[in-house]
């Protein structure tokens, strides 16, 4: 009998196990995570959770899940190491657990700046449960927030916190808002948005260090000004959880390379999620996010069960909710040469075009839910979506689609 071992139990790797047994795979299913409690959703931990302190609306699966599924899960575990020669996985209580197919969804970890102070009470960064719990009990009692990292999360949280009454400022090093992820109009939308809401954004900012003794006093920035907080919120990217992978002597660089089915060069071992640097498009991509967990999941579950299946080519989403504002983005926009801006009806952009060349490549939209469903469709379609056709169609995406 087959046995499944799947190291990480969020999004990615608990969708494995459950992929695993809707394709019918009757084989044995082990899950570790290394956190206590049932696996859960991280994305509302810096909106949602925020605001409610509901955990328990957070659950992925309900506990009886595994008992229906048949899949052993064994929580607040850690996986020291993996010893492909054996096939085992090894936890740090020595037990070995034996694998014929093997699932890294060891998923990402926050990235820490180089800067004094990081260790002072009150400075909080937001990746797990047990963060946001402290994050949240640490707001109630909080008058001033430093965020530091004008990305997805810092500004998710800004907004909660600006909602709640604290005076707050957004530290970013880059020209604009969510850099790497937006088109520079968003940035200027968002920009906009959040100054007009109270958030104090300094953009081409660098932090030179925390201040305060014992406690968070301030952050104080390269060009010498201290921004007072007795909150921080440091939220400046992730890095990919791969010292397991390379232990075990598999590729990595940016993640753990795969193949274009999600296989390490051991054909027993696949990455996913966030850990996972895997060709899209021809293009060596990591990404984090729901879907490419998701995604990853189920074909990595058909890959296990034997089913021959094109390359994985998923078409990558995203959001984020910041007060009133949901970003919503379709396909990648890495590498765009030009775009189309279209606005609402008090002029402010709530959809943005990206071309590389000719070919549209990402759709950018605030609070247009149709659009951003009829771009998702559109770019999942094997043929290239041209400018000449976007412009016939008058920038209506849903006319293109029926069309």
């Amino acid at each position: 009998m087959d046995r499944v071992v799947i190291v990480g139990a969020g999004q990615a790797g608990l969708s494995v196990a459950a992929s695993l047994r809707a394709d019918g795979f009757a084989g044995a299913i082990t899950l570790i995570g290394d956190e206590p409690g049932l696996p859960y959703q991280r994305p509302p931990l810096s909106k949602a959770f925020m605001k409610d302190g509901d955990a328990t609306r957070l659950a992925l699966k309900p506990e009886s899940f595994f008992a229906l599924a048949d899949v052993a899960y064994r929580p607040d575990a850690i996986v020291a190491a993996i010893d492909p020669a054996a096939a085992v996985a090894v936890l740090a209580s020595g037990e070995r657990v034996g694998f014929d197919h093997l699932v890294l969804a060891t998923g990402a970890r926050n990235q820490r700046p180089p800067v004094p102070g990081l260790d002072l009470a009150g400075v909080h960064e937001l990746r797990g449960l047990a963060d946001a719990t402290r994050l949240r009990a640490a707001m109630a009692d909080a008058r001033r927030a430093v965020v530091i990292g004008g990305g997805f999360i810092g500004l998710e949280f800004a907004a909660v916190a600006a909602e709640a009454g604290l005076a707050v400022t957004v530290v970013e090093a880059a020209d604009r808002l969510m850099a790497r992820a937006v088109t520079p109009a968003l940035s200027a939308r968002f920009l906009d948005f959040h100054r007009a809401s109270g958030v104090d954004v300094r953009l081409s900012a660098l932090g030179r260090g925390i201040t305060g003794g014992g406690r968070a006093q301030g952050v104080e920035l390269a060009d010498g000004t201290t921004l007072p907080a007795d909150l921080v919120l440091v939220a400046t990217g992730v890095r990919p959880n791969t010292e397991l992978a390379e232990a075990a002597g598999l590729a990595v660089a940016n993640g753990i390379v795969v193949d274009e089915h999600l296989r390490t060069a051991d054909p027993r071992i696949f990455a996913i999620g966030d850990c996972a640097n895997f060709p899209l498009g021809g293009i060596a991509t990591r990404l984090e996010s729901v879907q490419a967990a998701t995604d990853h999941a189920r074909h990595v579950a058909r890959a296990i069960m034997g089913a021959d299946q094109p390359p994985y080519g998923a078409l990558p989403w995203f959001w984020s909710d910041q007060g009133p504002l949901k970003l919503q983005i379709a396909g990648l926009s890495a590498g765009f040469d030009d775009t189309a801006a279209l606005t609402d009806a008090t002029g402010a952009v709530d959809t943005v075009l990206a071309y590389r060349g000719d070919r549209l490549i990402a759709v950018e939209t605030v609070n247009q839910p149709g659009r951003h469903m009829a771009a998702r469709k559109l770019l999942s379609r094997p043929e290239p979506v041209s400018r000449a056709a976007v412009e016939a169609a008058g920038h209506d995406l849903r006319t293109l689609l029926a069309g």
